[in-house]
């Protein structure tokens, strides 16, 4: 089954129509906002360039496009916490998607934690302080998953 992007041709067809008319960055990129599709948390930021976004569709699991690999990520081929898609949403001008998702093991930051979101930033009269962790319990060991492997970040 071949996915396809129909070309943007109006903001009626892009905003009120039924096509899906995908707008990527000028990096052939679109963001991508993931959540646990029960609880509603969010779990990571991405992007899916347009064979990432087809593989999702196709698959059912969520696959990106690492910008620091340059290369396809399907989410949890290498630690087994595969992100299986129970909805996908696009918003009112096509630039940004948003994936609900059932986390097979329970986490989905490379970092071990269940979310990547786990450190608060201190605001208002706080602001300066230190970061305050949400989590303080991870899910996995980075290590034994991952190994000696790359951290997936670039400083």
């Amino acid at each position: 089954m071949a996915i396809e992007f129909k070309a943007r041709q109006s903001v009626e067809q892009v905003e009120e129509g039924s096509e899906l008319a995908p707008k990527f960055d000028a990096d052939g990129l679109i963001p991508v906002v993931t959540t646990d599709h029960e609880s509603g948390e969010l779990l990571m930021h991405a992007y899916m360039n347009a064979e990432a976004f087809r593989r999702t569709i196709e698959l059912g699991e969520a696959v990106y496009w690492s910008r620091s690999r340059q290369t396809l990520w399907h989410k949890g081929a290498t630690s087994g916490l595969v992100q299986k898609v129970k909805e996908i949403l696009i918003d009112d001008d096509q630039d940004t998607v948003w994936l609900r998702v059932d986390v097979q093991g329970g986490a989905s930051c490379h970092v071990g934690y269940r979310s990547c979101f786990y450190r608060k930033v201190p605001f208002g009269p706080e602001a300066n302080k230190e970061l305050v962790f949400t989590e303080t319990e991870k899910v996995f060991d980075p290590q034994k998953v991952y190994g000696d492997a790359p951290n997936p970040t670039k400083l």
